[in-house]
């Protein structure tokens, strides 16, 4: 399985596009573009309309989105464990 990066998607949902405009089914577009459907109306409801600045953006924004709820985890769980620390002592 490949991975596929926002750069090489969106040519490929443009081409697929085109594509699909001058008659082409579905099946055949994704066979020409070495996909499947399902990846294809994944990527087309993720990214259609989007410009590879946006999606590079969107994906940034996504990693930065799960570090902050990993570190809001984490300091969540120092305040539990602060808050049972100050139970004993009372």
């Amino acid at each position: 399985m490949q991975k596929h990066t926002p750069d090489q998607i969106i040519p490929k949902l443009r081409a697929t596009e085109v594509d699909l405009a001058t008659g082409m089914t579905i099946g055949q577009v994704c066979q020409k573009s070495t996909i499947s459907e399902n990846t294809f109306y994944r990527w087309r409801q993720q990214y259609g309309g989007m410009k590879a600045d946006d999606a590079k953006r969107l994906k940034k924004l996504e990693v930065e989105n799960e570090r902050l709820k990993r570190l809001i985890a984490q300091l969540a769980l120092d305040k539990q464990m602060l808050q049972e620390v100050a139970q004993k002592k009372c």
